[in-house]
């Protein structure tokens, strides 16, 4: 008969993750990380109770993670009421990637890549604040010999441009007003948007589409869809477009490309910003 083998038991073996979750996540860990995501949407402060609450977890779980985390200096409690806040080291982690993000080595290979889905020119342009117009900071041409050609430095119309047109619609409407005021609506085509009441509906189509559209405002017979990229602050400095030829960029092909360009400027928003 064999001789039972006692089991040793107190004591883990060696090397066995403590408290993993079944994809291989530490479960202390990403709860940590959970409710430090939850104190950051707050924009202030939150009592431990509805953190708790908002993450599922009892009240005493939350708090030990919590002191964890204050040790840490991620998170810190303010006021009479011991409400939880940000800490100053969560700042001072979250800095490093600021210093480190590349707007132009990121965004180039998403270039590279939307101009072999279409087929077309891909621009990225920024707001240029000072001069209040788009401006063409990188681009992949296409390799169709009737393409859309602009230079690297370009400056883009605000009303009259896809770019442009993305920019405006995340103003507010004293800011687009004050902008008109200051800038007019300059005549390119006879399709150019040259009322503020047009301009304004047309803006507001962008918002509710999340790209938009050149119809040979800015060049008769070039067609252009552009989407937005925000920072971490949630406002728009950045935009991807695609530009073609209105034989090609057919109304047909307009709703494709413009999912195409929400897609990837939505892409290189959470990169670039974390939003």
């Amino acid at each position: 008969m064999a001789t039972p083998v006692p089991v040793k038991r107190g004591k883990k073996p060696r090397g066995t993750p403590v408290a993993a979750t079944a994809g291989g996540q530490v479960q202390s860990l990403t709860r940590g990380l959970t409710l430090l995501e939850l104190i950051a949407d707050s924009h202030g402060s939150v009592a431990l109770t509805e953190l708790a609450q908002q993450a599922g977890l009892p009240n005493s779980t939350t708090h030990r993670l919590l002191s964890t985390m204050q040790q840490q200096g991620f998170v810190r409690q303010v006021g009479d009421l011991g409400l939880w806040t940000i800490g100053a080291h969560a700042f001072v982690v979250g800095s490093s990637f600021l210093q480190s993000r590349n707007l132009l080595a990121l965004v180039h290979p998403v270039l590279r890549r939307l101009m072999e889905q279409s087929g077309e020119t891909v621009n990225l342009a920024v707001l240029d604040l000072s001069d209040h117009q788009a401006v063409i900071i990188d681009q992949v041409q296409c390799t169709q010999l009737m393409r859309m050609s602009a230079p690297i430095g370009g400056k883009l119309p605000m009303h009259a441009s896809g770019a442009g047109k993305a920019f405006l619609a995340h103003l507010g409407d004293e800011q687009v007003t004050a902008l008109l005021h200051q800038k007019g609506l300059h005549y390119y085509t006879p399709k150019t948007l040259m009322s503020p009441q047009s301009l304004k509906e047309n803006l507001a189509q962008v918002r509710k589409a999340g790209f938009s559209l050149d119809d040979e405002e800015h060049a008769l017979g070039l067609r252009c869809v552009a989407a937005p990229i925000y920072d971490e602050h949630g406002e728009a400095f950045a935009a991807l477009s695609i530009s073609g030829p209105i034989a090609r960029m057919t109304d047909d092909r307009i709703t494709e490309l413009g999912a195409l360009v929400i897609r990837e400027a939505r892409q290189v928003t959470l990169a670039y910003s974390g939003r």
